[in-house]
């Protein structure tokens, strides 16, 4: 999974033929979202094939600024303050977080400035947080 950065005109319609456009081409949105920025919306949005989804969208003058890695890391829900813990072990390690969103499996995706190692911390999160008895933070 790669997560697209896409600039859209703030217009009414965009988003609309941003999915249409994926959709014609059987490119599935797997999580993301549209954050206002004045007469542009920056989109970020996870998907499998994000160079087939690249060139469908710029074929109708959508713009795709970046295809980005990312961190896809499963929190546990039961568990109060999993997001600001693995955000401050990612900070910890001098990570920055670029975008943060969920995906439809409730999963968290990270895009950070330094993917290996987010990487890194995310394989010790997991192994930590879903091998032990003992959840308490």
């Amino acid at each position: 999974m790669k997560d697209l950065e896409i600039i859209l005109e703030n217009k009414a319609g965009m988003l609309a033929l941003m999915g249409e456009t994926l959709g014609k081409h059987k490119v599935s949105l797997e999580g993301g979202g549209v954050f206002n920025n004045g007469a542009y919306s920056i989109a970020h949005f996870l998907v499998e094939d994000a160079n087939k989804a690249a060139k469908e969208l710029e074929k109708v003058g959508i713009r795709v600024v970046k295809i980005n890695p990312v961190i896809i890391q499963k929190l546990r829900q039961d568990v109060p303050g999993q997001l600001g813990s693995f955000c401050r072990e990612l900070a910890n390690e001098g990570v920055n977080i670029l975008t943060q969103y969920s995906d439809h499996s409730n999963q968290l995706i990270i895009v950070p400035d330094n993917y290996e190692k987010a990487q890194k911390v995310s394989e010790a999160w997991m192994e930590r947080w879903w091998s032990k008895e003992d959840y308490s933070i």
